[in-house]
């Protein structure tokens, strides 16, 4: 038995940065995908091909108002011999020495192999348009099939649908799709300490931010968030309030309660009731986050540090919630940049320094931290655009050291 006031020392090995995402990305998979309609699809990652069932346009069609005409005709003048709109057939055809008046869209009539546009014509005598200018075979008609042929593949699986994707998908008809659902994320705090934000501070109490900043950050990464709510620092209440989460969602995700003292449970639960794959990594912030497996259902505990809940968020919850999502880019981009200022920090973990970017005229790009650092400091993530990331070997960087970033927001540009 570990003496009272003497923290044991944890069984868990210190790994990389990179091992513990690799572990993560190993544990989670694309979620089974569903079937919904294509308008509530934006954002969701389409499960399986979608393909054309009829040529688009399925006709011969107007590109522009003005005549169908036969492009060959010599005669200046044409006799009118009806007008064609878009979204009605009617029976036309033009013959040498006639025109039908078409408009943006309209089925070209029969006998027609050219538009010429309405600007190009005037007005003639008894019913008689006047043609300005010769034009050539196929002129301003969009053929059958131009746009997408009769089983061509649309859009394909895997593809993030947008804007244009779905009006690809109301174009050929698609009115439910496959894809891979947004994952839902049960989210809660731990600790005796926490009140809710509306709430006063009595002595020794803080307000609980990380469950906000989490279930706001899991619906950045397109995550559905499911509020657990804040855990007091009893047993029961943890046990109940995990099996609660992970009965109702795809993914747990917890904050304080991961560290080695008397009243840090999460860690010790997970240990008891599910496989914890790590419990401590060589980074600052974040050394103690864990990630497990609870009944199949991966359980991230983030530190209750704010900015260390929020830093570890980024490196690995947002890229397993994008793979179960259905994503095949998980991770945020990265970028080298020069340092506006020196740096120094501890040696012996992976540093994440959160950091403002910006691109210069002549297309370098630098970056200047967000002022004290500390685990606490939720501030220094506002306005951050950048994590610095600080090899563990190395402890002082001068200014204009080269170092990558972890791009998270827009990057800023300078004033010319």
């Amino acid at each position: 038995m570990v003496p009272e006031g003497i923290v044991p020392e944890s069984p868990y090995p210190m790994i990389s940065v990179e091992e513990a995402l690799a572990l993560v990305l190993g544990h989670v998979q694309p979620l089974p995908p569903v079937r919904v309609l294509f308008s509530e699809a934006l954002g969701l990652v389409l499960a399986a091909d979608v393909y054309a069932r009829e040529p688009m346009p399925p006709f011969a069609a107007a590109a522009v108002d003005g005549y169908a005409i036969i492009s060959g005709d010599p005669s200046p003048l044409r006799r009118l011999a009806g007008e064609q709109q878009a979204g009605h057939v009617a029976d036309l055809e033009v013959g040498p020495g006639s025109a039908v008046r078409v408009t943006t869209g309209a089925p070209v009539p029969r006998g027609a192999d050219a538009v010429v546009m309405i600007e190009m014509t005037s007005d003639g005598l008894d019913g008689q348009v006047c043609i300005h200018a010769p034009v050539a075979p196929g002129s301003n008609v969009r053929p059958v099939g131009q746009d997408l042929v009769a089983g061509q593949l649309v859009v394909p699986r895997g593809t993030v649908l947008g804007a244009p994707e779905v009006g690809l998908l109301a174009m050929v008809g698609q009115t439910e799709v496959e894809v891979h659902p947004r994952p839902r994320v049960a989210v809660m705090s731990t600790g005796d300490e926490l009140v809710e934000p509306g709430g006063p501070l009595q002595p020794g109490q803080i307000r609980d931010s990380n469950r906000y900043s989490l279930m706001s950050a899991v619906r950045e990464a397109g995550g559905t968030p499911f509020d657990l709510g804040r855990i007091p620092d009893r047993a029961q209440a943890v046990r109940r309030a995990i099996q609660r989460g992970i009965r109702r969602a795809d993914a747990l995700l917890t904050s304080g309660g991961v560290s080695m003292g008397r009243f840090d449970l999460v860690k010790p639960y997970l240990a008891r009731h599910g496989t914890i794959h790590f419990g401590r990594v060589r980074a600052r912030p974040g050394k103690p986050v864990t990630f497990a497996t609870l009944d199949g259902v991966p359980v991230f505990a983030m530190p209750g540090f704010p900015v260390s809940a929020l830093v570890s968020f980024e490196i690995y919850v947002r890229p397993a919630l994008l793979r179960m999502a259905g994503h095949s880019r998980v991770q945020r981009p990265r970028r080298r940049v020069a340092l506006a200022h020196a740096i120094r920090h501890e040696t012996g973990r992976t540093e994440f320094q959160r950091a403002m970017v910006t691109r210069h005229a002549d297309g370098h790009y630098t970056a200047a931290t967000t002022g004290f650092q500390g685990s606490g400091r939720l501030l220094s993530m506002r306005g951050a655009n950048a994590l610095l990331v600080l090899p563990a070997e190395q402890e002082h960087f001068p200014a204009g050291s080269e170092l990558e970033v972890l791009v998270i927001g827009q990057l800023e540009e300078a004033d010319s």
